[in-house]
């Protein structure tokens, strides 16, 4: 069973099979609601489709999985209501042209245009207000971000903030929807040792809240429930290795047949203003063997 915050995470088999091969496969897991789960591997290794494929925004090819008793990819649309995005480089980033507080202002009003229940919206205008700014006042306290530490304050410029600010903000966004699983991309990216123990500490707190937290990175924490994504496959170098052995097969084709009867051919050496017969044998082998190495070169390039 659920908490009412919190969303069980499971997965078995999980796949996603993109144009250029597999971009991740075989994915298992089964976390309970809470849990703070860290999708660990190397920039390029599929973590980000599996956080996106997680939260119903990717659907996938095989296996299924099951976020808050929403079953995957059958259900997407109810795990899509459930879970909050963070920071999302190309899919959730903050607007760099707004301030902090038109960020978070904006944040509020998509969340209760588009999230929020119908019968919100038939509040008076004042009531609306008052509780927008109360769900603020509380997604910044719970992720420690005080804006009156920011060198403009509430209006200091998105592109102003730190890294770990930025992601202090972000999260604050995701959590005015109350979701019930909080995913975030690159959590350690352009952080020092220090600036990443404290991203860790934030999402920590945030878990044992009851919110399930599903991260990407490089390098997971040892208290972290972790998913660990491989580095692709390089299919290009092998196809090549085979073809150097094809490259001296022309070779044989000039054969050392027309060798002895080059001999004969010494005597107008002597000549060697007449020289023409010898010099063309030369260009002809030359030509054979600069084909045989072109013919290699455009198979391994069509490998």
């Amino acid at each position: 069973m659920d908490s009412p915050r919190g969303a069980a995470v499971k997965a078995e088999d999980f796949g996603l099979k993109g144009p250029r091969g597999w971009v991740f496969r075989g994915v298992g897991i089964d976390a309970a609601p809470g849990s703070l789960i860290a999708v660990e591997g190397p920039s390029g290794s599929g973590r980000t489709c599996l956080l996106l494929a997680l939260t119903g925004r990717m659907k996938p090819t095989e296996g299924h999985a099951e976020v808050a008793g929403h079953r995957l990819p059958k259900h997407m649309g109810a795990v899509r209501r459930v879970a909050a995005l963070g920071p999302v480089p190309g899919v959730n980033e903050l607007d760099q042209s707004l301030t902090v507080a038109e960020q978070l202002r904006e944040g509020a009003l998509l969340q209760r245009r588009y999230e929020g229940p119908v019968r919100a919206l038939l509040r008076p205008r004042a009531e609306r207000r008052a509780s927008t700014a109360t769900r603020i006042e509380e997604a910044l306290a719970a992720v420690g971000l005080d804006l009156a530490t920011l060198p403009k304050g509430p209006r200091t410029s998105v592109r102003d903030l730190e890294r770990l600010e930025s992601v202090r903000l972000s999260v604050a966004i995701a959590l005015l929807g109350d979701p019930r699983l909080l995913a975030l991309d690159d959590l350690d990216l352009k952080l020092s040792d220090a600036e990443r123990a404290e991203a860790w500490a934030l999402l920590r707190s945030i878990a044992a809240r009851g919110t399930t937290v599903l991260a990407t990175c490089s390098e997971a924490p040892e208290d972290a429930t972790v998913l660990r994504t491989g580095t692709p496959a390089e299919t290009a170098a092998p196809a090549a290795e085979p073809e150097p052995e094809a490259a001296p097969e022309p070779e044989p084709e000039a054969e050392a047949e027309p060798e002895p009867e080059a001999e004969p051919e010494a005597e107008p050496e002597a000549d060697d203003a007449d020289g023409t017969s010898t010099d063309t044998d030369d260009t002809d082998e030359d030509d054979t063997n600069t084909k045989g190495a072109d013919d290699a070169l455009s198979e391994a390039r069509r490998a």
